[in-house]
């Protein structure tokens, strides 16, 4: 059996899913901070070149819920992934995972907080995926990293505890992504291959000859 893991914010969704759930925060009326989606894109910008310090993004994206349960957080979630997320998925994606399905075990890694990649996974019809896990207090998100963050060569970290943790062997392991941030997984995995990559990662596509895939919304 082989196993496929793929990214998940502009790989398996047209867009970024930390930017959306922050304006969709912003159009529920959960954040009233002035500046609070300029700040956010001035950040992603940052990811975008590989120099995001995801500490400081985690306690940015946290404060204006920190206040809540995660049970009203799961609630905002689940609202978030049926109105946002469910329209945004690539097609060409799900139809792979579907025929991967079939005979090869798929997992979804994702730097984006496990709150929401929990969600967005049980829409994917993924049942292994990991991302980014919070401490929780008193019943609440917050902004203290549990463990190692799928974020970079943490990524590759985490998987290597995950394949720890598993029953069985796999033949090959192939990752998907977008990002030059995931470039270490990309390098760990028997089989590379990019998705819409952005031109850092393109580039690097070019030189390694990794397969670059081009999928769009219908």
């Amino acid at each position: 059996m082989e196993l496929h893991i793929f990214d998940l914010d502009e790989t398996l969704i047209a867009g970024d899913s930390g930017v959306l759930w922050h304006q969709f925060l912003v159009q529920e009326g959960v954040v009233t901070q002035a500046g609070f989606l300029e700040q956010d894109a001035a950040m992603m910008q940052q990811y975008a070149l590989g120099e995001l310090a995801l500490e400081q993004y985690i306690s940015f994206s946290l404060t204006p819920i920190k206040h809540l349960s995660g049970e009203q957080v799961d609630r905002l979630v689940s609202q978030f992934v049926r109105q946002q997320v469910n329209r945004i998925v690539y097609p060409q994606g799900q139809a792979l995972i579907s025929q991967l399905k079939q005979s090869h075990e798929v997992l979804i890694i994702s730097a984006t907080v496990s709150f929401i990649v929990n969600q967005v996974a049980q829409l994917l019809g993924v049942e292994h995926h990991l991302g980014v896990d919070l401490h929780a207090e008193q019943g609440k998100y917050t902004e203290q990293i549990q463990g190692v963050a799928s974020f970079r060569e943490g990524k590759v970290t985490r998987l290597e505890q995950w394949l720890t943790d598993q029953s069985r062997q796999y033949s090959s392991i192939s990752f998907y992504s977008d990002s030059i941030n995931d470039q270490p997984l990309l390098e760990y995995a028997d089989n590379a291959y990019t998705v819409n990559p952005c031109p850092k990662l393109k580039q690097l596509a070019l030189e390694r000859n990794w397969t670059q895939f081009s999928w769009q919304l219908n």
